[in-house]
């Protein structure tokens, strides 16, 4: 039986190339010369530190410019609160990966109001579909492309 999954993932290596370019890029400026402003990884979390709330939000668009151009969706960043205090700003990004369980149903929901002859399981942080017939497929893919869930979606593991 024909079966694809549904993923929300991205490359880990490019999103930590990404963030170094962005440091650079911050070290480099004149308008951050002496701040102190940087960016760190820690996991799947990326901590921004600086001396304002205005340069706080200049190096959320310098990171947004930089991970796009590696390929990297901006929709998967999740932007905490700013911490902005006497001393300086803080502020965490969230790298999401995964479908969660919300999302998940949401989409079992969205395909099963299409009447296609499919089937679809949620296995842990994916989605799996499958059916008869490869067209039935093929068209769950582009209403899913379609149907927006607030994270980018990947069809991977198409199997006949």
């Amino acid at each position: 039986m024909p079966s694809f999954d549904v993923v929300s993932d991205f490359d880990s290596h490019e999103a930590n190339n990404g963030v170094d370019q962005a440091n650079r890029e911050v070290n480099t400026r004149f308008d951050f010369k002496g701040t102190g402003s940087k960016y760190e990884v820690d996991g799947e979390v990326i901590s921004l530190t600086t001396q304002s709330d205005f340069q706080l939000k200049q190096m959320i668009d310098i990171l947004h410019q930089k991970l796009s151009r590696r390929g990297i969706n901006i929709a998967c960043l999740e932007e905490q609160d700013a911490e902005i205090s006497n001393n300086g700003a803080q502020q965490k990004i969230i790298l999401r990966r995964g479908i969660d369980a919300d999302r998940a149903r949401k989409l079992v929901k969205q395909i099963k109001t299409e009447k296609l002859k499919v089937q679809t399981a949620i296995q842990g942080d994916k989605l799996r579909v499958s059916g008869k017939k490869r067209d039935d497929l093929q068209n769950v893919i582009a209403m899913l492309k379609e149907f927006d869930i607030g994270l980018p979606l990947q069809y991977e593991n198409f199997r006949d």
